[in-house]
């Protein structure tokens, strides 16, 4: 009954993503762009064009947007704001002294039942933003592998990684529909001897453009996605030094590596927001443990 539930609050939401968007784009499209005198009704082309970047930026920001509440509900989590525990006030004064020196609002921290040693960082604006750490993590790690992870959570707030993954995800989707859909115009007007557009073939040539063109779309949010680590690496080791986040990571790579063997496979939903990633290739969202810790090592003799 839950998970039927949890299906239904899904979809529900999902009409209402597309409902808003149809709304907004439809509002932008015929009523404010006109207003500055950018008409983009007059061509196909053009028309469609802003219905992709209104699906294809609405999409990636609306999931930003929520981003954070998706994560609560994901986990069984509790704030902490008065830390009680040793543990607890290590996570907090970390995350607080760094937010300190970036200049930044405090993120909120939160941390949540697994066994597995995780942590990750999402919100909408670098003073919009939360912190969660797996309670295999807090045990797991000593105190300056854990000061070091949290560092490298704090960097990816910090360097601004949510914002600049959405806008490039954005940018991504847009090339996707837009390119599918004028593909597929092409393919479903060509032979008609009265210039009439088979809909039926239509539909399906767009559908399956857009399948492919995701899987190519996904291989540059994933180069993004790897990049971003190494900076967030980089940005752990100038907080609290390289070695920490060597051992930290040497740690999470003696954790995973028997699951690996095994082939048990982390298929956590938030998988990508994770310390570590369980794709390799040009669809891992993280680069190999090995690559990050070389990095560090080669950062700490520059």
């Amino acid at each position: 009954m839950r998970s039927l539930k949890g299906i239904f609050l899904l979809i529900i939401t999902n009409l209402l993503v597309f409902l808003t968007l149809i709304i907004s784009g439809n509002i932008l499209i015929h009523f404010v762009l006109p207003a500055f005198g950018i008409d983009m009704r007059d061509t196909f082309a053009s028309y469609q064009l802003a219905w992709a970047m209104v699906f294809g930026f609405g999409g990636a920001f609306i999931s930003l947007w929520m981003s954070k509440p998706m994560a609560k509900r994901m986990y069984k989590m509790q704030r902490v704001e008065s830390p009680s525990t040793p543990k607890e006030h290590l996570v907090y004064n970390t995350v607080r002294e760094l937010a300190e020196r970036e200049g930044i609002r405090m993120p909120e921290v939160w941390v949540y039942w697994d066994d597995t040693p995780n942590a990750f960082a999402t919100g909408p604006t670098r003073n919009s933003a939360m912190i969660a750490v797996s309670s295999g993590l807090a045990m797991q790690m000593n105190d300056d592998e854990l000061r070091a992870v949290l560092a490298h959570e704090m960097g990816h707030i910090a360097n601004g990684d949510m914002l600049a993954t959405t806008l490039l995800q954005g940018l991504m989707n847009t090339f996707v529909y837009f390119l599918a859909s004028m593909i597929a115009r092409m393919v479903a007007s060509a032979g008609s001897r009265d210039g009439q557009m088979n809909y039926g073939l239509y539909f399906i040539v767009n559908m399956v453009l857009q399948l492919v063109f995701s899987v190519l779309a996904m291989i540059v949010v994933c180069w993004h996605s790897r990049r971003r680590e190494f900076r967030a690496d980089a940005y752990a080791a100038e907080a609290f030094g390289a070695s920490s986040m060597v051992a930290a990571l040497s740690k999470l790579h003696a954790l995973y590596e028997p699951q690996e063997s095994q082939g048990i496979a982390n298929e956590d939903a938030l998988a990508t927001l994770k310390i570590s990633g369980s794709f390799s290739g040009l669809f891992a969202t993280h680069p190999p443990i090995e690559q990050r810790i070389a990095a560090l090592r080669q950062h700490t003799h520059q």
